[in-house]
């Protein structure tokens, strides 16, 4: 980004940034002093909280926009509506992602039109209709992967493939955008369980017990690494961040 890739007074797009970790990633941009339009699907309660959360802090900082990111037709407005709101773009998180299980078998194909919609597609085609906006003002993209890229989950089949193609679509896209373009991703490990209460507690216990530093990490600490990979991190591109706990050198 320009200004040495400071992001205080820059324009930031963030994919599924009403609750959990993209809210964590909202907030810390924000307080470094981005302006932000905010996407959800259906998070439209959360959203609307946060945004007058982070207005009353400082005045026409966070607009929202809703779209459902499986319609690949509406995904090019979503960067149209950013720049007439703002003006111009600096800078995309896409964060929004669909998680559940897909066991061998009961695979479906709305199943992986959902988890690739989302986690791969989405990425792809925003990164494609923002490139002519990030290139213009020397901007960045970060992609929010997943350990299980690297370490597939059983029973998410689809889900791991599809956080994979994100990986490779991270280095890919770093090297279509370059130089103008830095382009990078995040890995969670263990930072929030699922809604669903698909991990009981000896599940939970069993991954922290196979996480080198023995605990959670904390939305926070992914919002960090966005943070650091948007205003930093100047000579990075193509780089995948693990932010696990050291869970991916884990046997």
């Amino acid at each position: 980004m320009e200004n040495g890739g400071a992001v205080e007074g820059r324009i930031v797009l963030i994919t599924g940034g009403a609750k959990r970790v993209g809210a964590a990633i909202c907030r810390r941009l924000h307080a470094a002093g981005a302006r932000l339009m905010l996407h959800y699907r259906e998070s439209a309660g959360e959203a609307r909280l946060l945004q007058a959360e982070l207005n009353h802090a400082r005045a026409d900082s966070v607009a929202l926009i809703q779209a459902d990111l499986l319609d690949l037709q509406k995904l090019p407005a979503i960067v149209e509506q950013t720049l007439s709101t703002y003006g111009r773009l600096d800078a995309l998180v896409n964060n929004a992602s669909s998680f559940f299980q897909t066991q061998v078998g009961d695979i479906s194909a709305n199943d992986w039109e959902d988890l690739v919609g989302t986690n791969v597609r989405a990425p792809l085609f925003l990164a494609q209709a923002a490139a002519p906006a990030l290139r213009k003002s020397q901007g960045a993209i970060v992609n929010i992967t997943d350990i299980h890229a690297e370490r597939p989950l059983k029973n998410y089949v689809v889900y791991s493939v599809a956080k994979a193609g994100l990986v490779g679509l991270t280095r890919s896209l770093a090297r279509e955008l370059a130089p103008e373009v830095r382009v990078n991703a995040v890995a969670p490990g263990p930072i929030l369980w699922p809604d669903d209460d698909s991990f009981d507690e000896l599940s939970r216990q069993r991954i922290i017990s196979h996480t080198p530093l023995r605990r959670e990490g904390s939305p926070d600490d992914i919002a960090k690494a966005v943070h650091f990979l948007l205003a930093d991190a100047t000579y990075v591109t193509g780089e995948t961040i693990n932010v696990d706990g050291g869970r991916h050198i884990a046997i």
